[in-house]
């Protein structure tokens, strides 16, 4: 379908030549003070890391679910655009992470990809939706350019991206060309407080983390490079003014991270960045402004522990820049509400408010849902497509704080993966020992229903997305043994420091360390000394050099030799420098697949046929001398498996969240 992107401007010209023209226009006219300052209130909408989440469906638990859904959103979006006071003056945009994350996306990918002239149905949602702007996630390109252009060329709206390049391979960063469309001006006639119509610029810049040519290696390698987020805008943003734009909304797709060097998590930095008006931000699932002070620490605290200065909560400002981040899955809409005034020609914000509304009690737009029921439906099939069968449950309510079969189950099918790939390809390393990394990705990320339960019984496909939720392919590393030692030290970083002294309930689980970095590595033994502070912040940074968190680290049941070679099976993500785990990025690849770490999942249970998802508790916390009262949190749900852990007990109380509040026994 080819569609004509003139549409959105020859409508608001025609809208303009109305308001000139309309009585009311007139009166209102007539009746401003003659040196009245004009104001305008404007109203940026944001959705962002929808991940196919089109319909309020999981797919996982093949059941409704009111904590997601662009159709939803869609439905607060037509609420926030009836609001009198910005029933003109709004915008709707869009900040990446669109069109993968659930079997939906995986579906249109992969099992009935798009073809030439098909509109993807998050695109087909977003048109009925009427976006103004949009920029990309780093999960856009995990299908490659191909697909990434075969998806986006059917929308109605533009997006943006300032810093990904096409790759010329000459080293002269000076010739270098944008892959796309750096930046946008859009004329968008509004009125301001009289009803008067006034010509408002607006600018629009999208950026990506650079790291999705590491993520993405085997998609992008040789043909885009990618460029620091903060220089891109100290680039361009002068010239968007130069150019004439009145205000200027940078749409990142980056999270809140207080370091000034980390490329990946660089909103702090970029609210630093002279002339931009609005920051629309995503990437780490998270909400700003924070429901309450606690989720904000969580979101805002620098590596010692402090909230960073210049983060105004209530207000939804970062160093006096409005911004706002509006969580996951279409569960929430972003709102930046401005107040603009015109002074000599120019117009300056003067004042903002920024808010995020929950989805969850809305009901979805009925047009959207009819627009993506069919590949809806399809996609249902297609999960519950038979694999084989378990002689047990299988859940992640305590994966966090002991080994736990939902991880186990990966780790054996990456294991068996890469056992056959080295005896038939490359004999060579057949004596190498091999270990295989896993992390509960269903912890509670993406809130209280994101955990794993699947009954005993058969298994599907969507039983494999369910413990596998990434389009990750797998990767194999050669390291000596000091890296499996580090790299377990930096996923110990998803602990609190316990006081073995303190007798007042003290909380394990650190909310800012994400679960997806927390690997658990099967084919060495291990404890974890949560009485010592950890050694690597959540960004790979050293805190506490002389700190050894990881003790009794055994294999084959002698101390771990930090000159020994090893065979470490992960994904392209953590091999690729993703999370920043020390002596990872840079190592030797045995095996450099393009199979994906679910679809071996998948082939492993085919074979198996039936699997027994027993853990081997290679790995625990280690034991603490005194009376420490620790928790941690986990659905409500878990509770049901309590009996069987033998030191987990539930207080039956929950948290503001939902989050149920567990006692841990490590004394």
């Amino acid at each position: 379908m080819v569609v004509n992107k003139n549409v959105k401007k020859a409508a608001s010209l025609t809208l303009a030549i109305s308001l000139l023209s309309s009585p009311l226009a007139g009166q209102a006219i007539a009746k401003t003070p003659a040196k009245h300052k004009s104001k305008v209130n404007l109203r940026i909408m944001e959705t962002t890391d929808i991940h196919t989440n089109l319909l309020n469906f999981d797919y996982y638990k093949n059941a409704t679910s009111e904590n997601v859904g662009l159709a939803k959103t869609a439905t607060l979006v037509k609420t926030a655009r009836e609001d009198l006071k910005y029933s003109q003056n709004s915008v709707l945009v869009d900040n990446g992470d669109l069109i993968q994350g659930t079997p939906l996306g995986t579906y249109k990918a992969k099992i009935a990809p798009l073809k030439d002239g098909e509109v993807h149905p998050a695109i087909a949602a977003m048109n009925l939706m009427d976006y103004d702007m949009a920029t990309l996630g780093n999960h856009e390109f995990n299908y490659g350019l191909d697909f990434l252009a075969e998806t986006y060329d059917d929308a109605n709206f533009p997006f943006v991206n300032a810093n990904v390049y096409v790759d010329d391979k000459d080293n002269n960063p000076k010739n270098d060309v944008n892959k796309y469309t750096p930046y946008k001006i859009v004329k968008k006639f509004v009125r301001d407080e009289y009803g008067r119509p006034k010509l408002l610029k607006i600018g629009y810049i999208g950026f990506v983390p650079p790291q999705i040519n590491e993520w993405d290696k085997s998609h992008l390698d040789g043909k885009v490079i990618t460029k620091n987020i903060i220089e891109s805008a100290e680039k361009f943003i002068p010239q968007m003014k130069k150019k004439g734009a009145d205000i200027i909304i940078a749409q990142a797709h980056s999270g809140f991270n207080g370091s000034e060097t980390n490329t990946e998590d660089v909103i702090y930095a970029l609210s630093k960045v002279k002339g931009i008006s609005a920051i629309t931000f995503s990437h780490t699932h998270k909400i700003f402004p924070a429901a309450d002070e606690k989720s904000l620490d969580a979101l805002f605290k620098d590596a010692k522990g402090n909230v960073l200065p210049g983060v105004d909560n209530a207000k939804g400002t970062i160093n006096g820049v409005p911004a706002v981040q509006a969580g996951y899955g279409g569960g929430s809409l972003g709102l930046i509400d401005l107040t603009l005034q015109q002074e000599r020609g120019r117009w300056n914000v003067i004042s903002s408010q920024s808010s995020v509304r929950s989805a969850a009690a809305v009901k979805p737009d009925e047009k959207v849902v009819k627009t993506v029921k069919n590949v809806h439906d399809a996609t249902i099939k297609y999960v519950n497509t038979p694999i084989g069968s378990t002689t047990d449950d299988i859940h992640s309510f305590f994966a966090l704080v002991q080994d736990d079969p939902s991880v186990q189950v990966v780790t054996n099918a990456q294991k068996w993966y890469v056992e056959k790939y080295i005896s038939l390809n490359k004999p060579e390393y057949k004596d190498l020992p091999i270990l295989s990394v896993g992390a509960p990705f269903k912890a509670g990320r993406n809130g209280v229903t994101e955990f794993t339960e699947i009954e005993k019984g058969p298994l599907t496909i969507r039983s494999a997305g369910d413990l596998y939720l990434y389009d990750n392919t797998l990767k194999a590393l050669k390291v000596k043994g000091s890296v499996v030692k580090e790299w377990l030290e930096m996923s110990a970083g998803k602990f609190k420091t316990i006081d073995p002294n303190k007798t007042e309930a003290q909380e394990l689980l650190d909310a800012g360390f994400p679960v997806y970095n927390f690997d658990v590595i099967d084919g060495v033994n291990y404890q974890v000394d949560v009485t010592k502070a950890s050694k690597y912040d959540k960004n790979g940074a050293v805190i506490n050099a002389d700190s050894n968190r990881i003790v009794n680290l055994t294999y084959g049941g002698k101390p771990i030799d930090p000159n020994q070679d090893f065979i470490v099976v992960t994904n392209n993500y953590r091999a690729g420098g993703g999370g920043n785990f020390p002596g990872v990025k840079g190592s030797e690849y045995v095996v450099d697949s393009a199979d994906e770490n679910r679809q071996i999942l998948m082939d492993y249970i085919t074979e198996m046929k039936e699997i027994t998802p027993t853990a081997d508790n290679n790995w625990s916390i280690a034991p603490i001398s005194g009376n420490a009262n620790v928790t941690f949190l986990s659905s409500p749900n878990g509770q049901k498996y309590t009996s069987a852990t033998g030191k987990i007990q539930y207080t039956n109380k929950t948290d503001a969240n939902g989050f149920g509040i567990y006692s841990i026994d490590l004394n």
